[in-house]
């Protein structure tokens, strides 16, 4: 993968993550959250909690610190993010497990 690409993935991870590191910590931590999502077999929460958390380390990261693996995380939730988007169901959202 080349610089380019690199960059190109981080920006777009950047513009499509919507929350701060510290929001984020945040919101992992309400009940709202932990009551969603595909539990892991590990029994280590879900595997959203598992992926906020690498969220977290990413958006704390300077794009010289990017890895490779954190490279393709960031391309991962940014195609689960536009996928998940197309999934928005109508009417009002606010308390919905889709939003959660």
């Amino acid at each position: 993968m080349s610089t380019d690409d690199n960059h190109a993935a981080l920006q777009e991870f950047k513009k499509s993550v919507n929350m701060s590191s510290k929001v984020l910590s945040k919101w992992l931590d309400t009940k709202e959250s932990k009551a969603v999502g595909f539990k892991t077999t590990e029994g280590g929460g879900s595997v959203g909690h598992l992926s906020g958390q690498k969220i977290i380390g990413l958006l704390g990261k300077s794009p010289s610190e990017f890895t490779s693996d954190d490279t393709v995380h960031a391309r991962k939730v940014v195609g689960y993010i536009h996928r998940y988007l197309a999934q928005r169901p109508a009417g009002d959202i606010s308390k919905t497990h889709w939003r959660y």
